[in-house]
């Protein structure tokens, strides 16, 4: 959950500013050539700082049962002996990832490329499965499927505990030229495949003065843009179906949103793939959608715990019928919200538990370098959140109150019939193969 300290601007606009900070001319990391000793020192000067800024900030002063000094020691050592920048890189994440924290983790410097594997991967119920998958890419010519499941990918079976260090390891940290996957289809056929990424070389400096380089840059940040953009789909006054992909509005924007749902007797709230984002955004939504002030939970810091409360609208709250929609990939905000509701029983969770990575984090900017600047941050926690009902949902999750998942066929055929299951609820008949075309999966093509 990302701690929200400014007020947000357009999404438009954020990405725009990202650019042109990446647009400047920093030395971008080549992770496997051959380590150098100013490699080792400037990853012990890295070492060091997170090190310092773990002690300062983290949420828990005991950081959660860990021998901070020894673990940090012997990074330190095995640095000294690292084969590569990229193995450098390993010893520091592992270090953070250590403390078993879904929102502590170490962001390295940019690289010379970009890899893009040209599929994806989710966890529905307790199996992974092939979501999306890029046309054009290795993936398809090889006859990759969504629905198609991952018994093995790169050496490990995937499951809800790892699947997203897979993804740390082979996005960030060491991305690889091909992973080897071992498939199930739909049908039970069984395959070994092994599936090459693109790589794109990445430019080390852009020409802002330059109007073609100046527009490709605008141009990705608008795509990008588009694809984390909300989506309603509305049917009569019987029910508004709102497709949130991001916890990025304005209080000023949800009321806005929700003075337009007044006039639906029922409305769906996707969270599915919502992967949180600003806790005011959260937080307005539940003071525009229950009849009473709430106390969502207490925040506990490093230094003192605090309620976190919602303030009703009082009559300008929604109060038409609430379905909230989750699945594996919901996490953070979206999981405090749906909890929420679920305790206030003010409407109705439905389909998959959720991710269980709900803290509060910041992120720290750093550099290293003299002659040379090293770019790199790390996000570290600094609160957790206890529900009104005295629990974390850290690595727990919210259990819906209906468990509704999706098959292998329903995934293959683009079947969403937890949308129609929901549909139903509220007495408007939805076909499923209609209701997959309204909100795919949609991803940016470069993943790194």
């Amino acid at each position: 959950m990302t701690n929200q300290l400014t007020p947000k601007f357009p999404r438009f606009l954020a990405l725009v500013c990202v650019a042109l900070i990446v647009a400047t001319p920093l030395p971008l990391v080549r992770a496997q050539d051959k380590v150098q000793d100013k490699d080792r020192d400037r990853g012990q000067t890295m070492l060091r700082r997170i090190k310092d800024q773990l002690k300062k900030t983290y949420y828990d002063p005991k950081f959660r049962g860990m021998d901070l000094d020894a673990r940090f020691k012997t990074a330190e050592e095995k640095i000294k002996t690292a084969a590569s920048v990229g193995q450098i890189f390993g010893i520091i994440a592992q270090v953070l990832m250590e403390l078993d924290d879904s929102h502590t983790f170490f962001v390295p410097p940019a690289r010379a490329y970009t890899n893009e594997y040209g599929w994806t991967m989710q966890i529905i119920g307790d199996r992974c499965f092939v979501s999306t998958v890029d046309k054009g890419s290795d993936a398809e010519s090889k006859g990759v499927r969504p629905g198609d499941e991952v018994l093995e990918a790169g050496g490990y079976q995937i499951d809800r505990t790892n699947l997203w260090k897979f993804n740390y390891l082979y996005e960030a940290l060491r991305p690889q030229p091909f992973i080897r996957v071992t498939l199930r289809s739909p049908n039970g056929d069984q395959r070994e495949l092994e599936l090459l990424a693109k790589r794109k070389d990445e430019k080390r400096m852009i020409n802002l003065t330059n109007y073609n380089e100046y527009m490709d840059m605008v141009r990705k940040a608008q795509r990008e843009a588009d694809l984390g953009r909300d989506r309603v789909k509305a049917y009569g006054d019987q029910l508004l179906i709102w497709k949130m992909n991001e916890f990025d509005l304005t209080d000023a924007q949800v009321d806005e949103a929700l003075e337009k749902a007044r006039k639906y007797k029922a409305m769906i709230l996707d969270l599915r793939g919502n992967g949180g984002g600003w806790v005011t955004t959260g937080i307005r939504l539940i003071e525009n959608l229950i009849d009473h002030d709430v106390k969502i939970g207490d925040s506990v810091s490093r230094k003192e715990t605090k309620p976190r409360l919602a303030r009703t609208r009082g009559d300008k709250a929604y109060k038409g019928k609430l379905i909230v929609l989750v699945d594996s990939r919901s996490a953070s905000a979206s999981e405090v919200f749906s909890r929420t509701i679920q305790l206030e029983k003010r409407g109705t969770i439905i389909g998959d538990r959720t991710a269980g990575a709900v803290m509060t984090a910041r992120q720290y900017p750093d550099e290293v370098g003299l002659d040379v600047v090293v770019f790199y941050s790390v996000s570290i926690t600094i609160s957790d959140l206890i529900m009104s009902d005295g629990k974390s949902l850290e690595h727990h999750g919210v259990t819906p109150d209906e468990i509704r998942l999706p098959t292998a066929q329903d995934l293959a055929a683009g079947r969403d019939v937890v949308m129609s299951y929901a549909a139903s609820l509220v007495g408007v008949p939805l076909d499923p193969v209609e209701a997959g075309k309204w909100f795919p999966i949609e991803l940016p093509k470069a993943r790194n």
